[in-house]
């Protein structure tokens, strides 16, 4: 398969039918395209293998591992090198192109962070806050922590908001520049549903003081500084709009910065609510 990625694509759903076939498509210049689902209702199995993914089901048992680190563990992959992606994303060509790049020859590295930028009324948001996650992984140098939160509810089978770490703690972590494309905002009740969970399960994760500690130095310190921070639900406001100019995407802008606003109020209330 000259020219392709030699790298396996990792696909995570659930009842992601509609969503799939885009996200599939966008990932045919990897070596392999795996989707790993959860017992889907909605035909997603099927059309994952229509579209020439291999298909693996995962049913949790209600402990760790959960489902990244399963197929870490369980799927024998062709190649060493993991892109999770997750069905709500896209990745454009420019992004295929740097990560091609990336992995010929094969890295030193363990793993590389992956903006992602939000899609909101169709168009990328230009500006705005935007997620950094570790999902491109050296499988045999990195892991997913197992974290003491089997008792909260909101994130279940998944692992929660938190990155993978490396086997090895003086392993580099890289930084791809170009974002994958995120459609968080196509269904606003879908939105408000989950991030209600998450809400729950990140301000438990606070006070229980069980969260992981980020493989970068100035993250992890960031984190702890802002996660009982009384004032961050208006920070985090002021960062996206303000800091990084998100006003310049107009309304779309403002209403990205005003849902980050509301999912950390969210968080304060139910932290609030375990003190």
């Amino acid at each position: 398969m000259n020219g392709q990625i030699k790298a396996s694509a990792l696909i995570i759903t659930k009842d992601e039918a509609r969503k799939l076939p885009a996200c599939i498509n966008a990932l045919k210049d990897f070596d392999e395209i795996i989707v790993v689902d959860s017992n889907s209702r909605d035909g997603t199995p099927d059309i994952a293998a229509q579209n020439g993914a291999s298909v693996y089901n995962f049913t949790w048992n209600g402990a760790y591992p959960k489902k990244r680190q399963w197929c870490l563990e369980n799927i024998s992959t062709k190649h060493e090198w993991i892109f999770f992606c997750d069905a709500d994303e896209i990745v454009p060509q420019t992004l295929i192109d740097e990560i091609k790049a990336t992995l010929d020859p094969m890295p030193l590295q363990a793993g590389f962070f992956v903006y992602g930028q939000y899609i909101m009324d169709g168009k990328p948001l230009r500006y705005g806050l935007r997620n950094n996650k570790i999902i491109l992984i050296n499988k045999h140098k990195m892991y997913y922590p197992h974290v003491d939160d089997l008792d909260i509810a909101g994130m279940g089978e998944i692992e929660g908001h938190y990155q993978p770490v490396p086997a090895n703690p003086r392993s580099v972590i890289g930084q791809l520049k170009t974002p994958l494309l995120h459609e968080a905002y196509a269904n606003i009740a879908a939105w408000d549903f989950k991030h209600q969970k998450y809400a729950t399960w990140a301000a438990r994760m606070t006070q229980k003081k069980a969260w992981p500690r980020d493989p970068v130095l100035w993250r992890d310190i960031a984190k702890k500084l802002m996660r009982r921070n009384p004032l961050r639900p208006h920070i985090m406001f002021f960062y996206s709009y303000i800091l990084r100019l998100g006003f310049l995407d107009g309304k779309a802008g403002h209403t990205h910065a005003r849902y980050r606003y509301l999912y950390e109020r969210m968080i304060q209330r139910n932290l609030k609510t375990f003190s």
